[in-house]
């Protein structure tokens, strides 16, 4: 099990103005946190602060807490079902931070009162003023009256830009497959893009482009989610699908697993596969692994598991969508239209934006959206029975994702939030929308809760279920 935290760009705002003093002495303060378990990784996510009032500590050579202090904080910690955070500053330090002989004595000497009173660990957070890099561990118990450190590998901030720092990052000798990517925007940034955990949730026509796209980029390390099976209907619009793939009824990951490896720049890639859906559990735990998520999917239920897990868990979900027209008239295209925007706290939710619609969520976990007596029941033109789609179109509409992707992490030019954009074919249009979550947003007031939402999405994915047994059968005849 590895370790991270994250917290929402406003809360590190706050936690900034507070710790970085402009007499440039160090600072404390408090914070709640609740987890967030992956697979293979569990999350701290910082959501809330808990200031210092007058007389709870002292500024000096070294900030120091008084008791009090640390028991308000425990008892806000109890009565919000969370764990507790000790969040300090070096004011003149830059990048991922060591701890002095101090940090130490004040992080170690609590945690065994933490974790008794929280039941999780101490976290213990410093904010470098020079760069704002944050570094991050706990404290665990490994004998009697014993609590060891164990270091996080690293803290992702949130919102419409995306910071992570990360343990251990150092600039690496010049790889030449990728001259011409790093000139772009430098190998510090390439160093950083390298490093994060891409998570890539359907590898259909969208993602098999996401999922080629990023290992091309130099990306280290992808998650494929998917159930779903190599058919002759995909070969049209499916990256590297051979009608060989389709005959073996081979499962979507693997076929792209085994594509990106051959295509990939990392010379240390890694690739995993989950033939699960997201909304699985297995599915699930594997994208909550992920530094940053793309939802390459065309149901509902998918799409309202990913919002969540992108407001709740703090990983960002970089959205797509696609629909085609034909022409009323008879022959030609009518119309086409696409969609990429980036669901984060402080940007529109999937559901804010129309991505998908909480009714039909219910509608398809009871089986409704693959009984085509249903799907012949509604109105011609309901997106539901939109069906078509061109490799062309998704390729345009995987780009437009990546770019999501180049621009919350990237920036150019400063721009970190290039908004929901639509691109439409007829009349050759791209607009794009900064609009807010809804006041009566259920998902807005989810920020940073991860587990602890008490909001569960996964079940049983007959369809899934059935097309796996599918894959068994065929690969035993």
């Amino acid at each position: 099990m590895s370790y991270s935290a994250a917290m929402p760009a406003d809360v590190d705002e706050i936690a900034a103005r507070h710790l970085l003093r402009s007499d440039r002495q160090e600072d404390l303060c408090f914070a709640l946190w609740h987890p967030s378990r992956g697979e293979t990784r569990t999350t701290a996510l910082v959501a809330d602060l808990i200031l210092p009032e007058p007389g709870d500590r002292q500024v000096h050579a070294n900030a120091s807490f008084n008791p009090r202090y640390f028991e308000r904080a425990i008892g806000e910690a109890i009565t919000a079902g969370a764990g507790l955070a000790l969040l300090h500053s070096h004011p003149l330090g830059r990048g991922w931070q060591d701890m002095s002989e101090d940090d130490v004595a004040a992080e170690e000497g609590r945690a065994a009162a933490a974790l008794a009173a929280t039941g999780m660990p101490l976290v213990g957070m410093t904010l470098a003023g020079t760069d704002r890099t944050w570094s991050a561990r706990h404290w665990e118990r490994v004998a009697p009256n014993t609590y060891g450190r164990v270091d996080f590998e690293s803290v992702r901030v949130v919102g419409k830009h995306l910071r992570v720092s990360r343990s251990g990052i150092s600039l690496s000798a010049p790889n030449p497959k990728l001259i011409r990517t790093i000139s772009a925007w430098g190998p510090r940034v390439q160093e950083m893009l390298a490093e994060l955990r891409i998570g890539v949730v359907g590898c259909g026509s969208f993602g098999s482009v996401v999922a080629e796209g990023v290992a091309r980029m130099g990306v280290r390390r992808v998650v494929l989610i998917d159930f779903d099976t190599v058919e002759t209907l995909n070969l049209d619009r499916l990256l590297h699908a051979r009608e060989a793939d389709a005959i073996r009824s081979r499962a979507k990951v693997e076929m792209t697993a085994a594509a990106i490896r051959e295509s990939a720049t990392h010379p240390r890639f890694e690739v995993l596969s989950r033939e699960f859906s997201v909304v699985e559990q297995p599915g699930y735990q594997a994208a909550l692994d992920c530094d940053v998520l793309f939802s390459c999917v065309d149901r509902p239920w998918a799409r309202s598991v990913l919002n969540l897990i992108a407001l709740a868990h703090l990983i960002p979900v970089i959205d797509g969508g696609l629909r085609m027209q034909p022409a009323k008239t008879g022959d030609g295209l009518g119309r086409g239209d696409l969609k990429a925007l980036t669901a984060v706290p402080g940007r529109q939710c999937l559901e804010c934006v129309g991505q998908f619609s909480p009714e039909y969520v219910a509608v398809e976990r009871d089986g409704f959206l693959d009984d085509p007596k249903y799907i012949e029941s509604l109105p011609v033109d309901h997106p539901l029975r939109a069906r078509q789609n061109v490799f062309a179109f998704s390729l345009f509409g995987a780009s437009l994702e990546i770019f999501q992707l180049l621009s919350l992490f990237v920036t150019p030019g400063g721009l970190a939030d290039p908004g929901a954009q639509g691109y439409h074919f007829v009349p050759g249009l791209m607009d794009a929308d900064w609009s807010s979550c809804k006041p009566t947003c259920l998902y807005a007031q989810l920020v940073g809760l991860g587990d602890n939402s008490r909001f569960n999405l996964t079940g049983r994915h007959l369809i899934a279920e059935a097309k796996r047994e599918e894959r068994r059968k065929s690969q035993r005849s």
